[in-house]
């Protein structure tokens, strides 16, 4: 089993988007149950709050729901019990690093770093378009999926 940890800023935007979105994939494809996919904030800034609503109403307007995730902040236990801490920016990777001590065993990637383009998760808090953020991250997915079948993973 794999075990998958997305991450940013606040936990309820961005890195719910992806728990759901990499979960209806697994669950689509069969291979729910080799996977354990979860998501977290480096801030503290909205532990306990739900998904955003905008951010809930775009999983919604793909089939998905993000009912009763709650903002939770990432541990240090949380670069033990999982395989890969994926960050939706840069400025994930930095907090990730400042939180966890590091990452010596190169467990710390960005979602965008498995498509071909690279570069950051839009962020919707400051955008507002929340349609492109579900597109980079269902990208970003897609590719993550891709990279696990190609590599054996799952």
């Amino acid at each position: 089993m794999i075990k998958i940890m997305f991450v940013c800023h606040g936990n309820i935007c961005r890195s719910p988007m992806a728990e759901f979105i990499l979960k209806d994939m697994a669950r689509g494809q069969g291979i729910a149950d080799k996977m354990q996919i979860a998501s977290c904030a480096t801030s503290t800034e909205e532990i306990g709050n739900s998904v955003y609503p905008p951010a809930k109403a775009e999983l919604a307007r793909h089939g998905l729901d993000a009912k009763g995730k709650r903002a939770v902040q990432l541990t240090r236990a949380d670069y033990e019990n999982y395989d890969l801490l994926i960050a939706m920016d840069s400025n994930n990777i930095r907090n990730i690093h400042r939180m966890i001590g590091g990452d010596p065993l190169g467990k710390v990637k960005k979602l965008m770093d498995y498509t071909s383009r690279g570069g950051d998760v839009a962020d919707p808090w400051y955008n507002g378009h929340f349609d492109r953020t579900y597109d980079d991250i269902y990208d970003g997915c897609l590719c993550l999926m891709k990279h696990l079948k190609d590599n054996n993973l799952i």
